[in-house]
């Protein structure tokens, strides 16, 4: 009789964890279906909410350069004819988080679309990273993906006191902020986001719709630049 009671319960042992194994597969598995994409995460080409156009402002990104690599060549940002807010990118965007390498190796840019889009992204590599990173992501070919940055970035008014900036000044991240905002009629606080680094203004992003309209979007606007005031270089030439 012990030894019958001893098979009970052993059997009884193997059953609870086969429902425990089940259970713990399942929680996994739902957890994973619930969990927003987290930022970086890959997901299907061409799903996502909505577009950040990220503007650069090219001295920042100069001068930031050639602080680290102070005997390297100057790229083609950085050389030649003076740029002020260039286009970083155009990203896909989830309400939380993002796509990123949608396709892995990327689809080949042909160098004449590259050749394109250097009016607005002055560097080959620049053009080539944002396609295989962001571009890939949005549904769309190579070719009509740059002329979607093209529309993008055409939907956004440049400030003119940032047009041709010929000294460095000192600005409050809220004062590059309003001057956006006046700028470009229907933008709200919640739809942009001006970044920078430890010192210096970097960049400005903006929110938009896929047909180009500005929207809001909290979790960019919440990760703006805290600092009192920053750095913006001149324009080189300017």
């Amino acid at each position: 009789m012990l030894r019958r009671f001893a098979r009970h319960l052993y059997r009884a042992a193997r059953m609870a964890a086969v429902v425990f194994s089940f259970l713990f597969v399942f929680a996994v598995v739902a957890f994973a279906q619930d969990r927003p994409a987290p930022a970086g995460a890959t997901t299907a080409t061409g799903r996502f909410d909505f577009y950040v156009l990220a503007l650069s402002w090219s001295p920042s990104f100069c001068a930031a350069a050639a602080e680290r690599e102070p005997q390297r060549r100057p790229g083609p940002q950085c050389g030649g004819r003076p740029f002020s807010f260039v286009v970083h990118g155009l990203w896909p965007q989830f309400e939380r988080g993002f796509p990123a390498y949608c396709q892995t190796p990327a689809p080949w840019v042909d160098r004449a679309i590259v050749d394109r889009a250097l009016d607005i992204m002055p560097s080959p590599g620049l053009v080539i990273h944002e396609w295989k990173r962001h571009g890939t992501c949005s549904g769309l070919s190579a070719s009509a993906y740059f002329e979607t940055v093209r529309k993008a970035r055409a939907a956004v008014k440049i400030p003119p006191a940032y047009d041709d900036l010929d000294k460095p000044i000192m600005v409050a991240p809220g004062e590059v902020a309003a001057a956006f905002l006046e700028a470009n009629p229907g933008l709200s606080h919640a739809a942009l986001a001006v970044a920078c680094d430890s010192k210096r203004l970097s960049e400005v992003r903006v929110c938009l719709t896929k047909d180009f309209s500005f929207r809001d979007c909290p979790e960019v606007a919440r990760r703006a630049c805290q600092r009192d005031k920053v750095v913006m270089p001149a324009v080189r030439g300017g």
